[in-house]
């Protein structure tokens, strides 16, 4: 059975550098930064941290808005936590298939994490026929098509850049302050 899903490809990069010039111990705590801070861009936006990959992740969302909300934040909210390095993101959205309940086949998984690799020194690329119903306050900038390895045509693309709107529907910030009870 195949089903639409929105994939995004992370990769923190610079880290292997990162790794040689600074040691594994301060290699391991940017780690831990970086994934802390996914683990609740993820929570906060209803994506699904499907595997982590070394320096990088998989994610999954139902929606592409939540996946492209979800690619921007961690990429903003990362700025620090993760400095020096920045992240690369490849997102992608189509038709797929759950191999043996763990594994993702299909184009749209392979297209992200090509578009992944490509988006070094770039930020976050998307093809720009999906980069349509971008959430509030993200926004297209232009980007020469791209050739991706196992895809016989450039990829038309876009990169990503703004900030998005969060809206309230899954707002966790909020504190309860008032009586549950009507008097």
């Amino acid at each position: 059975m195949r089903f639409r899903r929105t994939f995004i490809f992370v990769d923190l990069s610079g880290f292997t550098d990162y790794t040689e010039n600074f040691g594994d111990g301060a290699a391991a705590q940017l780690l831990a930064n970086f994934r802390g801070v996914a683990r609740a861009v993820g929570s906060h936006q209803g994506v699904r941290i499907d595997k982590y990959l070394g320096d990088g992740l998989m994610a999954v969302a139902v929606e592409a808005e939540d996946g492209i909300t979800f690619a921007m934040m961690l990429q903003r909210n990362s700025a620090v936590s993760c400095a020096p390095l920045s992240l690369r993101i490849g997102i992608a959205t189509g038709d797929t298939m759950l191999f043996e309940g763990q594994d993702y086949i299909g184009s749209a998984p392979n297209m992200a994490a090509r578009l992944c690799d490509a988006a070094a020194g770039v930020g976050t690329l998307i093809p720009l026929d999906q980069a349509v119903d971008l959430p509030v306050g993200v926004y297209t900038v232009p980007h020469e098509p791209v050739v991706l390895p196992g895809f016989a045509q450039p990829i038309e693309v876009a990169i990503l850049a703004g900030e998005p709107l969060i809206d309230s529907r899954s707002d966790i910030n909020e504190v309860w302050n008032r009586s549950p009870f009507v008097g």
